[in-house]
C-alpha cells in the first residue's frame, strides 16, 4: 500500500533549516568572538611588548644621560687641569728669566748710577735710581735697549738735586723680554 505522509514536511524542512542556520550563525558568532578576542589579545601582547621596550630605553637613556653629564664633568677637569699644567709650564720656562733679568741689571747699570728700588708688575719693570749725571741716564738706558732680556726704556721722572754733590733722581720704565721672543721661537 502507498504510504502516504499526512505530515507537515515542509514545515519540517524548514524548522531543519532553521535549526542548521542558527547553528551555523551561532558557530560563526562564536569564532567571530574568538578571532576578535585572538587579535585582541595580540594587540595587547604586542602593546605591552612595546611599552616594555620602551622603558628599557627610557632606562639605558637616562643612565647614558648621566654618564654624558659624568663626561662633560670629566670634560671640565680636564680643561682645568691642563690650564694649571699650563701655566705651571709657563712658570717653569721663566724661573731661569729672573735670574738673567738680575744679571742683566748687574751688566747694564753704567758707573755712578745707583739703583734705589725695582719693581715688577708682570712683565713691566720700574727702577727707581740716583745717577751723577743725566748723560749716565742716557747710557743706562742705551745699555737696556742693547740687553736681550730687558726692551723699551722709558724716562718718566729726572730731578736734578743741587746741593753739594750734584745728582738725579730717576724713573725708569721698562719691560722684560726675553732673546727667545725676539728670535720668535719663544711661547
Amino acid at each position: 500500500m502507498a504510504k502516504i505522509n499526512l505530515l507537515p514536511w515542509r514545515e519540517e524542512l524548514r524548522a531543519e533549516q532553521t535549526r542548521q542556520f542558527v547553528t551555523m550563525l551561532g558557530l560563526f558568532a562564536f569564532l567571530t568572538v574568538a578571532i576578535v578576542a585572538l587579535v585582541h589579545l595580540n594587540i595587547a601582547g604586542q602593546i605591552d611588548h612595546q611599552q616594555f621596550r620602551n622603558e628599557m630605553l627610557k632606562k639605558e637613556i637616562s643612565a647614558l644621560d648621566l654618564a654624558l653629564k659624568e663626561i662633560d664633568a670629566l670634560e671640565d677637569t680636564k680643561q682645568e687641569l691642563l690650564s694649571r699644567m699650563e701655566v705651571i709650564q709657563s712658570l717653569q720656562q721663566k724661573r731661569p728669566q729672573i735670574v738673567h733679568l738680575f744679571d742683566e741689571f748687574v751688566r747694564t747699570v753704567p758707573e755712578g748710577i745707583y739703583l734705589t728700588s725695582i719693581k715688577q708688575n708682570g712683565q713691566s719693570l720700574t727702577i727707581n735710581g740716583v745717577a751723577e749725571s743725566n748723560g749716565r741716564v742716557s747710557a743706562y738706558m742705551r745699555n737696556i735697549d742693547i740687553s736681550p732680556w730687558m726692551a723699551t726704556p722709558k724716562l718718566t721722572v729726572i730731578e736734578t738735586k743741587k746741593g753739594t754733590l750734584r745728582s738725579s733722581n730717576f724713573v725708569l720704565t721698562t719691560s722684560q723680554s726675553s732673546p727667545q721672543d725676539e728670535d720668535g721661537e719663544g711661547s
